[in-house]
């Protein structure tokens, strides 16, 4: 780490001996991977999603993801996700790159984009393109550079460079040679005329290099335990004499090794993308849904273990599992719009430890229906579980505005509705659907518990997990 160091030493700080310390401590914070955490692919390639709004409300209160990557730019996300403190990178299309590259239209973009929308929305990240390289188009690799650097540059005029990073994803497709990972190195012609300017840029801004590695396109019937992170014999690289218990771990090594060649060491190394499908087609073996849990709560468990790669060792990784919701609408094979965690309606398509285990049962089951009524029937309809065991939140897919009138209609009761009012504990996310949660409940609990308190005209249910977060609290 210091024959590292002593390289870019003397182009970033002072020759003071505080200055030099203070620099290698942040250098073994980094390169401990201090800074990790787990994201998803928010993806839209669907006719049937749930508006943003729900999206971010139910990412905040029932998930422990606090990231999100989208492949544009979308107002509507970008509003939703104001104020949730949920960390968000967005992406310029790839056929805007060209235009990109002159500063003017970088800052217009920025303007657009961006400005808006920060600080409320925590935008940290902006990708230019997506597996650019994989492309071949001359006109997008020629400018794509250029465009990350004016961007920045447009950033910079804004004051935004300190909190927004600019970087771009690639494929595994940029190696010419991954296997034994100790050999991995760039394509011919891409590795000088791109990749080194490109991580050259990265370094100058402290931004990270970013890949999307994907052990299910790479393991085949007798390698299944070996891309699963299930115990197996190992594979040993040759050169390196250092053994391999798994896909991911080999496939970041050989980025890193490419890295390696070209000097860029010190660069972190983000997972931009990775996932296992839960359905294909019928050929396809090592797909289900169970095996789909099974590698991305491995992948989870082991990217955040701390214990790092052969080549990496000690370091935790950025990582961002795609995707979020299964995706109707994407091109080819069955598997392509099978990858989501959860469905449109957002009940899981399986537990991969997301969840926060106040929601878990909240979310992946339509909670309990109840009759029809507002007001309580003079005598109950079922027997209620014991006060404070279960609480009442809106069905998934109610609409807002007959949810805004379960507001309107619990707070003019007089019940206490504070909370949900500006400043209170359960204002944000500011939704109607986190509002009328809070209102809905608290009728419940006011009522009795009886689960005909919880109907609201068809849009509310009861569950039993508590689905207070953070300051705010529903009473039980």
């Amino acid at each position: 780490m210091i024959t590292e160091m002593s390289k870019i030493i003397p182009r970033m700080l002072s020759d003071s001996v505080f200055d030099i310390v203070f620099l290698l401590l942040c250098s073994s914070f980094f390169m401990e991977g201090a800074r990790a955490g787990i994201g998803v692919n928010y993806g839209t390639v669907a006719d049937n999603l749930p508006p943003p709004a729900q999206v971010a409300h139910f990412l905040l209160e029932s998930t422990t993801i606090d990231r999100i990557r989208l492949f544009d730019a979308d107002p509507d996300i970008l509003k939703a996700f104001a104020n949730t403190g949920i960390a968000i990178t967005v992406t310029v299309p790839n056929d805007l790159i060209p235009q990109l590259a002159k500063l003017s239209n970088a800052q217009d973009w920025v303007r657009t984009n961006v400005e808006p929308y920060v600080p409320a929305t925590d935008i940290v990240r902006i990708l230019v393109g997506n597996e650019v390289l994989a492309t071949a188009n001359r006109l997008l690799l020629g400018n794509l550079v250029m465009s990350m650097r004016m961007l920045h540059a447009a950033l910079a005029n804004a004051s935004l460079d300190g909190r927004i990073k600019v970087s771009t994803p690639h494929s595994l497709g940029i190696l010419s040679s991954s296997s034994p990972p100790s050999s991995g190195k760039f394509r011919q012609g891409y590795d000088v005329h791109i990749l080194r300017p490109l991580l050259n840029f990265l370094r100058e801004t402290g931004s990270p290099f970013l890949v999307n590695p994907y052990p299910f396109f790479g393991f085949s019937k007798d390698t299944l335990d070996y891309a699963l992170f299930r115990p197996n014999a190992g594979v040993m690289d040759e050169n390196s004499k250092l053994v391999y218990t798994n896909m991911l771990d080999g496939q970041l090594d050989a980025v890193y090794s490419a890295m390696k060649v070209l000097g860029f060491t010190d660069i972190e190394i983000v997972i931009a993308e990775t996932g296992w499908p839960s359905l294909c087609d019928s050929t396809q073996v090592g797909v289900d849904a169970k095996t789909a849990a099974e590698y991305n709560s491995n992948l989870i468990r082991h990217v955040s273990s701390g214990a790092g790669t052969p080549l990496m060792p000690k370091r935790t990784f950025e990582t961002y599992i795609f995707a979020l919701f299964n995706e109707n609408l994407k091109p080819g094979p069955t598997c392509e719009r099978n990858f989501g965690l959860f469905r449109p309606d957002m009940t899981p398509v399986y537990d991969a430890g997301i969840l926060r285990p106040t929601a878990r049962s909240s979310v992946p089951i339509d909670p309990i229906p109840a009759p029809s009524s507002v007001t309580p029937p003079t005598s109950p309809v079922s027997m209620s579980p014991p006060k404070g065991t279960q609480w009442c939140l809106p069905k998934t897919g109610a609409d807002p505005d007959a949810l805004q009138r379960n507001i309107d209609y619990v707070c003019g009761l007089g019940l206490e509705c504070r909370p949900i009012e500006e400043g209170g504990a359960c204002f944000l996310p500011n939704t109607v659907r986190a509002h009328a949660a809070y209102a809905m409940n608290a009728y419940y609990q006011a009522m009795g518990g009886n689960n005909y308190d919880c109907d609201f005209k068809g849009t509310g249910a009861v569950t039993a997990i508590d689905p207070s977060y953070g300051k705010c609290t529903y009473h039980g």
